[in-house]
């Protein structure tokens, strides 16, 4: 859970009227915040496709369609978080009760066409969170040296 938690500790010091805007069209801060939700859903169906043995993994929308149509200005911000821990403890459910004999099992990126397992998949979720929590102290850098 260490992400909604790092998340939670970041926002304590970004003033709210930072958190909707945007810097050359790039997503707001809470629009970060909701992409991770948003992008949850096919961590857990990217598992799944792991441990059922299928031979590539769920393809993601490149475009992010997702996050670019879910309005997530329009929430507040710890609602956002909220959404997005209550969705991360459910892959977590997931991960604790995996069987030993799956351990090892893979499947390919589709994009990349390596061979991920169940800890190289969340090695790159991981990154993935890392990316957006830097993403959003640079757009708050950005944003405060600006004003």
């Amino acid at each position: 859970m260490g992400t909604p938690l790092r998340l939670t500790s970041k926002l304590k010091s970004i003033p709210p009227e930072l958190l909707e805007t945007k810097i050359d069209s790039s997503w707001s801060i809470k629009e970060n915040i909701g992409h991770l939700t948003d992008l949850e859903s096919l961590w857990q169906k990217r598992f799944d496709d792991i441990i059922s043995g299928h031979e590539y993994m769920t393809p993601t929308d490149l475009a992010n369609n997702k996050t670019d149509l879910a309005n997530h200005n329009s929430k507040p911000a710890d609602e956002l978080i909220r959404e997005f821990s209550v969705i991360r403890s459910e892959t977590l459910s997931m991960l604790e009760n995996i069987p030993e004999e799956s351990i090892f099992r893979f499947s390919l990126h589709p994009r990349l066409k390596t061979s991920m397992r169940t800890m190289d998949l969340f090695l790159f979720v991981a990154e993935h969170d890392d990316h957006h929590l830097a993403r959003i102290t640079a757009i708050e850098k950005q944003l405060r040296n600006s004003n």
